[in-house]
Parts: C-alpha cells; structure tokens; sequence
C-alpha cells in the first residue's frame, strides 16, 4: 500500500503533499471520478471485508470501486497519510419510503479538521446526493457545488445533510417515473454525530447490506461513478447518464435499457470496471 499507487489510480499527477484544503479538495475530486461507488461484488458471488489492505487490493490494484466503507475507509487512510488530522462518523441515511432516517449508522464518512476549521469529506454517496467537494462542517450555510446546493444543520448534536437540487429533462418518456429520478427538488440525505466511530463499529451493517434479503444492496447490482458535467450510473439493467444544469436551473438526464449480454461491456467502457466473476444483474422493487 502507497500514495503513490493510489494518486496513479485516480489520475492526480502532480500530487500535492500538503495537509490543506486546496489539496483536500483535489483528492476528493479525483477519487469521486476515478472509483466507482459499486456493489457489484455481492452480485459476483464475492464477500465485500472490511479489511483495508484487501479494499487497497480491490479498489487500487484491481481498478474496481466499492461501497461507503471501502471507499470512505481507503479515502480515510490516505488521509491520514497525508497528515490530515480526521475522525470517522457514521451517518443514518434518509429512507424516502419510510420518510426516516434508517436506525443504524450505516453510511461512513470522515470529518476532516484543518487550520482549526472542520469539514466533512464523503467519496462514496454515489448517484445525486454525492458531494463533489468537501463540505464545512457549519450549521445553516447553503453550499453550492455543480450537482445542487448542499446544507448541514445542526439541531441539539445531530448534524443533517440536505440538497436542493434543479428540475429534470427526461428526453426517454418511458422512463419518466424511474426510481433514479428524483421526485423533488429537496432532499433529505442523511444524519449524523460527531461521535467518532471505528471501522468495527460497521461490521454488522457490512454483513447486513450483503446477505439480508431486505437489503436495497442484494436487490439492486449498482455501479456509479461521477463525471466532469454530472455522473453516470448502471441498476440493475438501466443505464442513465446525468448532465447538471445543462439549460439553466434544469439537468439533462438520458436513461436507456442495456440488454444483459452487453452489461459488463458498458461496466468496462463507462465505469472502467472488469469483473473476474460472472455478474448476476439485479433491480428488484424495494418495499417496506
């Protein structure tokens, strides 16, 4: 495991080794872009560990992406690396369909403290709600990025991540009521602490996520990854292709069916993913 190995991995070739924003920032750009937010291990018949050599292994060496623990927990290694000063949280994502945050804390992300301020940094949300740049850690404060403008606020030591989104162009009409479009222009993303956590902290919600048949992550094969303009996502058998504020206060979003035979083709050219095991695709409905 090396810096080196990693800042090839996500194309960042003139490397700075300063512990501060700028750079921060960089890194954070350049790993939502070059590592997929992927669960395609599950659907290849393959244990997703939390281990971090063997995520270095996966995401680095083998080019493939992961979920928020293996992303957030390399993303957290480089970092301290580097010298960041950073603590882990966990964070309870928003369930549209029970209109709640979910109980356990699921989703890992990092609190990043630098000049004596504190931001939180996420490489790994994956689809819209994916921050592009390091958010500061300050209640009330509407901070705008190119996918929509992100908030935290902060109510009695619980910290909730939101995003005002732009209305959407779906040229494909059939797929006008697609669960990967929004239904509105606000959205509740998730909620945190600042408690720190450790990565065992995850290891039941890890097992969870790819065993328990209720679980949205064995009922959906996902690969997303950010792009210049906006991202690019595959579930399932649905391709979509998101361009941000194409017209102004509007995002394109063009959606096609890809036919099974062709997927880990699109999985190569688009995510630049290759798979050693075959791929079972999966986009089942979700019900509560």
């Amino acid at each position: 495991m090396n810096l080196t190995e990693y800042f090839a991995r996500i194309g960042y070739k003139e490397p700075s080794h300063k512990a501060d924003l700028k750079t921060l920032t960089e890194l954070h750009e350049h790993h939502i872009r070059s590592i997929p937010f992927e669960n395609l291990s599950i659907h290849c018949g393959e244990k997703i560990t939390l281990d971090l050599e063997t995520i270095y292994n996966k995401l680095v060496r083998n080019k493939r992406g992961g979920w928020c623990c293996e992303n957030n927990l390399l993303f957290s290694w480089v970092l301290k690396e580097m010298g960041y000063d950073i603590t882990r949280l966990g964070s309870r994502v928003y369930d549209n369909l029970k209109d709640d945050y979910n109980p356990q804390e699921s989703h890992l992300i990092a609190k990043v403290m630098i000049d004596g301020k504190p931001y939180i940094a996420d490489v790994s949300f994956g689809v819209s709600s994916q921050i592009w740049q390091p958010l500061e850690l300050i209640s009330g404060k509407d901070q705008p990025q190119l996918p929509g403008v992100f908030r935290l606020d902060e109510d009695k030591g619980v910290w909730n991540l939101q995003k005002t989104g732009r209305r959407s162009d779906v040229p494909n009409e059939s797929f006008g009521v697609s669960s990967l479009l929004a239904n509105s222009l606000f959205k509740k993303v998730y909620s945190f602490t600042l408690v720190p956590r450790q990565i065992k902290d995850f290891t039941e919600t890890c097992t969870f996520f790819q065993t328990s048949p209720e679980s949205l992550f064995t009922n959906k094969s996902v690969c997303s990854l950010q792009a210049a303009t906006g991202f690019r996502a595959l579930i399932g058998w649905t391709y979509c292709e998101v361009t941000y504020n194409y017209q102004e206060g509007v995002d394109l979003i063009d959606v096609s069916t890809v036919p099974d035979e062709e997927v880990e083709k699109v999985l190569e050219e688009k995510f630049g993913v290759v798979l050693e095991n075959k791929l079972v695709s999966v986009n089942n409905k979700i019900h509560h």
